[in-house]
């Protein structure tokens, strides 16, 4: 490892990885925002935003990684893609588990500080089901079981597919060449730097939507937050293994169990509290995953084999 930052090469990757994606944003803007997007596909209601979001934003990182290689002649080395499963499995479970336990511990505390806003009748969820004759008689709590156990078994394959871009760049690129900086210091950072590079899709309404207090500024800080908790949690599971596929793994498992807090929720509580993980309340579970690691594991690199 070299005993200085590459700013160089840090600096091209940055400049691409945001440059792109907040291009992509713009359009987003442009043509309607995350709210107003024009829908391509009526029966799915998939709207150009998501297709942006999804095949644009989230992987800008990985072709900032790839065009920056190509760009300084950086050869291909040490790309953090080969999956040292038999060495690392124990890194892929982590990744695999652990995005749901600290989920449903973020959601359990925001409900047992504001009690007011648990419905344990599920009476949003009923209504859903009431609008269908086939569904009328289902017991609502079949399905948030339904939703938990698809989350936890087929979301972090399914969503894989598109955070490996955001992950082969952030912990495949970014991380490896902040670990100069020492390992505690290079999550936090790399933390950090995601979290930003989310900002222009904060402020049309992502994951906390409107009329906040302090909005989109408590937000975009917020979301900084949470990127810094699971951020530390992803490094760590790519550190460890050698590997880049347990931070896909759980970026995916992540965003597959987020919204699962919703389910339970009545009235209306305010988003940065919670009860998602993106709230303060609600991210209380990832906190004390990343103190954890941060604690008792950070400053115990192992190097990849590629």
């Amino acid at each position: 490892m070299n005993n200085g930052l590459d700013v160089k090469r840090l600096g091209i990757f940055l400049a691409l990885a945001f440059g792109l994606a907040w291009i992509i944003g713009l359009v987003i803007f442009l043509t309607g925002g995350l709210v107003n997007s024009p829908v391509l596909v009526p029966q799915l209601q998939l709207t150009l935003a998501v297709v942006l979001l999804a095949v644009g934003y989230m992987w800008a990182p990985a072709l900032a990684h790839v065009l920056t290689r190509l760009l300084t002649r950086e050869g291909w080395q040490d790309t953090w893609l080969r999956p040292h499963f038999k060495r690392g499995w124990r890194y892929w479970l982590a990744a695999w588990v652990v995005p749901a336990l600290a989920t449903i511990v973020g959601a359990a505390v925001f409900f047992a500080l504001l009690p007011r806003y648990f419905d344990p009748d599920l009476t949003m969820l009923r209504g859903m089901l009431a609008q269908n004759a086939q569904t009328a008689t289902m017991n609502p709590w079949l399905i948030v079981a339904a939703q938990l156990g698809s989350a936890v078994l087929i979301a972090p394959l399914l969503n894989g597919l598109f955070t490996f871009g955001e992950e082969f760049g952030w912990r495949g690129y970014l991380l490896p060449k902040l670990l100069p900086l020492g390992e505690r210091r290079a999550m936090l950072v790399s933390g950090v730097i995601w979290g930003v590079w989310h900002w222009p899709v904060i402020a049309m309404g992502h994951n906390y939507g409107f009329g906040y207090p302090g909005a989109p500024w408590t937000g975009m800080l917020l979301m900084v937050w949470f990127t810094v908790v699971t951020g530390v949690f992803l490094a760590w599971a790519t550190l460890r293994a050698g590997s880049v596929w347990p931070a896909v793994i759980g970026h995916a498992a992540i965003n597959g169990i987020s919204a699962l807090g919703v389910l339970l929720v009545q009235g209306n509580p305010s988003s940065l509290l919670g009860p998602l993980p993106v709230g303060l309340l609600g991210s209380l579970g990832w906190a004390a995953v990343a103190g954890w690691i941060l604690w008792r594991h950070a400053g115990r690199r192992q190097a990849p084999m590629d």
